[in-house]
């Protein structure tokens, strides 16, 4: 089984960390750092350097209580730092959008993956529709009957009907819980640690708790950037579970955890 992603194939025999680069001045960890595309671009060699198969770039903050910037402010953030790092550097690259039109002119410039938390809904399938780009399709919202495990299956079979009437096949497309999306502390624990109750046949699973609210709260709610440990438990559960990519913010020991765990698995299974 492999996700593939415009020419970029990743066999999923073992685990893979995204890594997080924001070109944003508000979000909740490293807001304001990599608004510049040459300093965007270092980061993006070094997190390739550490390991990283997947640079995933944001323009938006969606941390809760964010305001959300139009879609030309968002594509003014992106647009330049997304061509810099293309040309940088040879990790697949993912735009993470829920505006349609920044996919679009993204897919223009060259991105490999779409990572859209707003659950990928038709006009986002008509915009990458015929790309052959990777779509990391996000549950975006709470348990509105209180079974969030069931409530996100049902979702994730829904979005994979709907998007292979666009033409998306199941190896383009990797689902993700939305861990920190409108959910409770508890709904959260529940999605990482149970990841085989979720996840669908056929397509890959990413799981991207880094350094969020379930990381803290466990372990009293430290500051963002002393959420390490917590990240790779959580992370290192979700990927035992059967999760194929580690969406991160520390990559160097995002991919130390990821190779032991895919270690272990190679002797658990």
């Amino acid at each position: 089984m492999e996700f593939t992603a415009r020419g970029k194939v990743f066999p999923l025999d073992k685990t893979y960390v995204m890594g997080i680069l924001n070109v944003t001045p508000d979000s909740f960890s490293d807001g304001g750092r990599y608004l510049d595309p040459e300093r965007a671009l270092e980061r993006a060699l070094e997190m390739e350097a550490q390991g990283a198969g997947i640079i995933d770039i944001g323009g938006q903050s969606t941390r809760p209580g964010y305001e959300a910037v139009d879609a030309a402010e968002e594509w003014g953030r992106i647009g330049p730092v997304l061509k810099a790092v293309l040309k940088g550097t040879k990790a697949a690259v993912s735009v993470d959008t829920f505006y349609p039109q920044v996919a679009q002119r993204a897919l223009e410039a060259g991105a490999h993956i779409i990572n859209d938390v707003s659950g990928f809904g038709d006009d986002m399938l008509r915009a990458v529709w015929g790309s052959g780009c990777g779509c990391v399709i996000m549950h975006p919202r709470g348990a509105g009957s209180g079974d969030i495990l069931g409530e996100v299956r049902a979702f994730f079979e829904e979005r994979l009907e709907r998007a292979e009437r666009f033409g998306v096949g199941p190896g383009q497309i990797c689902f993700d819980p939305g861990v920190g999306f409108g959910k409770t502390y508890e709904d959260n624990l529940r999605l990482i640690a149970h990841v085989g109750r979720t996840k669908i046949p056929g397509c890959a699973y990413l799981m991207a708790a880094s350094r969020k609210r379930v990381t803290g709260e466990p372990c009293g709610n430290p500051p963002f950037e002393e959420r390490l440990a917590a990240t790779i438990a959580a992370h290192t559960a979700a990927a035992l579970g059967g999760a194929d990519l580690l969406r991160a913010h520390d990559v160097r020991e995002a991919v130390q955890a990821a190779r032991m765990t895919d270690a272990l698995k190679g002797v658990i299974n």
